[in-house]
């Protein structure tokens, strides 16, 4: 078995594995740069045959997570690729497309991964392991194929709500493995004894800032990132709040058909559609969908009543209705995603608003990476004959803290 990290050797995003035996040929991931403007073809990286559907060799694309830094090249590929990927990830990618703006991928069939069961692609046995991420449903995949046996990691943390399974993966590793490819994404990032706030921090410094707060409780997190929704909604209750999510929030947790997940239906749940949003559903005639989650629907009025009331996870279009309702007094804004968005300048709208309206940032997060010293006892565990930088900026990090660490470059082919 060949393996040719396409891109990811020396950067974070746009993530791209290609793997062969005997002649056939598998992607793991098909990622967009985080530092794309576009999302344009010209991202797609140097070197991959096949993607337009056209040679028998390329027998699918295998995507860890649904991610845009993981899947959103697959926007240029060929319908005609089969498409790996956890069955609520898919639903949650069909469910988002037609809300946003821009090359947003609704991936055709293919596989749909169930955790620990492996299944054939030509030449590969495929063996998904689902694992604790920011994103929803996300995994880990074993390939093997030619009698050896490749782990890709994926992206994948210690820290979440999902933690226990990073416990499983500690406790029964799979066996055997020839290259272990590794995400680095927290090297360089903190130091190798640190560790990253755990979710439930998350919810406790969340229910502190409601307490404190005389006002609405604006909340700028992805509407995708579940694990970080739970932290709202439990610290929204611990806190005497109401959640409160717009149209396209709802139809993502329905999506995931996980009922111990907040809905739009449940009591502590509310549904308040902008001006935006209602111009959409008429343009789009989501009547039905409106209805599905319309049960527990509030309006600006509610919000004008008694603002100290809610918490609103917060999308950039809600600022207009916000400002004009005059919701905003005593209001505290709680930035809760990567920092890398902000000080990038793909919020500086936001960051004008807040200051015209006197409002402070506040930031509560934590990463979706693993840290270092969870990396090392992931390595460890899984025992690999040799180990392969991959999603890091820093790759030459790897050989302080593994063994056996054997880089290669994008574009390079290598034996596992």
């Amino acid at each position: 078995m060949r393996v040719c990290i396409r891109r990811g050797s020396r950067q974070i995003g746009g993530s791209c594995v290609e793997v062969e035996q005997d002649g056939q040929r598998l992607l793991l991931d098909l990622g967009l740069p985080l530092d794309a403007e576009h999302n344009d073809s010209s991202h797609i990286p140097a070197g991959i045959a096949g993607l337009d559907g056209n040679d028998p060799s390329l027998l699918g694309i295998l995507i860890s997570h649904p991610h845009l830094d993981h899947f959103g090249l697959l926007a240029h590929a060929s319908s005609n690729i089969r498409i790996g990927m956890g069955g609520a990830a898919r639903r949650i990618l069909a469910t988002a497309a037609p809300f946003l703006p821009g090359c947003w991928s609704t991936p055709p069939p293919g596989w749909e991964y169930q955790s620990e069961q492996r299944f054939e692609i030509g030449p590969f046995h495929v063996t998904p392991y689902l694992v604790d991420h920011s994103a929803y449903d996300a995994y880990a995949l074993l390939i093997e194929g030619g009698g050896q046996r490749l782990f890709y990691s994926g992206d994948f943390r210690a820290h979440g709500r999902k933690a226990a399974l990073f416990q499983r993966m500690l406790a029964t590793p799979p066996k055997g493995i020839d290259a272990l490819l590794v995400e680095g994404s927290s090297l360089g990032r903190i130091g190798d004894d640190q560790q990253f706030l755990s979710e439930s921090d998350i919810e406790a410094e969340l229910a502190d800032a409601f307490l404190a707060t005389g006002g609405l409780a604006l909340v700028h997190t992805s509407a995708q990132n579940i694990d970080r929704i739970v932290s709202i909604f439990r610290a929204s209750k611990r806190s005497g709040r109401k959640l409160v999510i717009d149209l396209y929030a709802a139809a993502i947790l329905d999506a995931t058909g996980n009922g111990a997940i907040p809905q739009s239906d449940w009591p502590d749940v509310a549904l308040f559609v902008p001006q935006a949003q209602r111009r959409q559903i008429k343009e789009n005639a989501w009547f039905e969908l409106l209805k599905q989650h319309a049960s527990n629907r509030i309006f600006i009025e509610d919000l004008q009543h008694d603002p100290s009331r809610f918490t609103l996870l917060f999308r950039p279009l809600h600022r207009f209705d916000l400002e004009r309702g005059k919701c905003l007094a005593k209001a505290t804004y709680i930035y809760s995603q990567w920092e890398g968005y902000w000080e990038t300048g793909s919020y500086d709208t936001i960051k004008n608003w807040l200051e015209r309206l006197g409002i402070v940032k506040q930031s509560i997060h934590t990463s979706g990476h693993a840290s270092p010293a969870d990396l090392q006892a992931f390595v460890a565990a899984l025992m690999p004959r040799k180990v392969i930088p991959i999603h890091s900026f820093v790759p030459e990090r790897y050989a302080d803290l593994f063994t056996n660490v054997e880089a290669h470059q994008d574009g390079e082919w290598w034996a596992v």
